[in-house]
């Protein structure tokens, strides 16, 4: 849900209007829609306990599906002249996912928690301090998946910094 907002605020502040938002729900299909389908779907087939992707053996094959079709609306973004910001996230999720496919293969990172703090991270970089108002989005996000027992404290912190440091980085470079 943060993601596809995101994605919609930074194309509408990127191009405006009605063209930004489309540049948004284009990139929103790729980097949440499609990929959230195909949890929904291992989930309604048993092959996924539940759309949190809890189970971290369960969690390779959502994170490079989500991958590829981020990767593949990046490609056609930058083919069809997507405004920069706009690629700059998507660039910044792919990088993340590759990330959290990594990490996912030995420890489960809080993935709730990284984008939490990667959408603070852009929407600071993109509208200025003001927006540092969200700040505790990251750590009511950690608290609720420890809150859970979906997660330890450790796996989420290191997920608000990995998060972070990665939108950071490639937003801020592309952008």
């Amino acid at each position: 849900m943060l993601v596809s907002v995101l994605t919609l605020v930074v194309g509408w502040q990127a191009a405006g209007g009605a063209y930004g938002l489309a540049w948004g729900l284009l990139a929103t299909l790729f980097a949440s829609g499609i990929p959230f389908a195909y949890i929904l779907g291992g989930v309604r087939r048993g092959r996924l306990t539940d759309h949190h992707v809890g189970v971290r053996e369960q969690r390779r094959v959502p994170l490079l599906f989500g991958l590829a079709s981020a990767a593949a609306g990046l490609a056609l973004l930058a083919a069809l002249g997507a405004p920069r910001p706009v690629l700059a996230l998507v660039a910044a999720g792919v990088v993340g996912l590759v990330v959290a496919v990594a990490v996912s293969h030995w420890w489960k990172m809080s993935i709730h928690t990284a984008v939490a703090a990667g959408v603070v991270v852009v929407l600071v970089l993109t509208f200025g301090p003001r927006l540092l108002a969200v700040a505790p989005l990251p750590a009511l996000a950690g608290w609720s998946r420890v809150r859970l027992r979906d997660h330890t404290a450790p796996q989420v912190v290191v997920g608000g910094v990995v998060g972070a440091a990665v939108a950071g980085l490639v937003f801020a470079a592309l952008s």
